[in-house]
């Protein structure tokens, strides 16, 4: 009846638990290859946008010029770390060194300090929160 779903539900949860962590005790991280998809994902452009609107560019503009950066390095087969200051500047001159601090991999992860954020702290508070809830 109507608590079946919620049975069926548990039962699948259970199954899924069962292997979860044999699976977890057995991987492997290979920091390199998220490193890849990561820039080759443009996981960064909403930071490059950032810095353009801390500088002073206005929102919307921020956005387009990133986009089309986005795109032109989509075309070129490069990523937003590879790409030369001199590109960057033919889309804005506001631009300079310092947009690779900016858009750094790692910089943006540690900038993500919100609650459910990627910083190395975030990610701390996370996993004490949820061990604390579970008892371990």
């Amino acid at each position: 009846e109507d608590k079946e779903a919620i049975f069926d539900s548990v039962d699948t949860v259970r199954q899924c638990l069962s292997v979860f962590e044999p699976m977890l005790a057995t991987m492997r991280v290979r920091a390199d290859n998220m490193r890849r998809a990561a820039s080759a994902g443009f996981i960064n452009a909403t930071d490059c946008a950032d810095y353009l609107t801390a500088k002073g560019v206005p929102f919307r503009t921020a956005y387009r010029v990133t986009g089309e950066l986005v795109a032109h390095c989509i075309a070129a087969g490069t990523t937003l770390e590879a790409l030369p200051l001199a590109d960057y500047r033919r889309f804005s001159d506001v631009f300079d060194e310092g947009v690779y601090a900016a858009i750094d991999l790692d910089a943006c992860v540690r900038r993500r300090q919100s609650f459910g954020g990627t910083s190395p702290a975030s990610v701390r508070a996370q996993i004490a929160a949820m061990r604390e809830r579970l008892s371990l």
